[in-house]
């Protein structure tokens, strides 16, 4: 099955505002926004994500995957999604 970026982005938007944002709007993420800087998430989060992305998508999240490089940003973990999954 075939993902588009605005797709994969959207479900991701969607995960962290139901999890995390408690309240708040999704649209106030920017694509850029640091998850920990802005303390959305934290280590327990990342777990979290790790998870869903299992559910949704079917990804194996290596140790040496969990970091900031992938799991950071609504746009690391988007473009993470798109290279782990056909």
């Amino acid at each position: 099955m075939e993902k588009s970026e605005s797709e994969v982005k959207a479900k991701l938007r969607s995960f962290v505002s139901s999890n995390f944002l408690l309240g708040k709007s999704a649209s106030e993420l920017g694509d850029d926004d640091s998850f920990l800087e802005s303390g959305i998430v934290d280590s327990t989060g990342i777990l979290e994500f790790v998870g869903f992305l299992q559910e949704t998508w079917g990804i194996e999240v290596a140790d040496e995957e969990l970091l900031p490089e992938n799991f950071d940003t609504v746009r690391n973990l988007t473009a993470f999604v798109l290279r782990k999954t056909p």
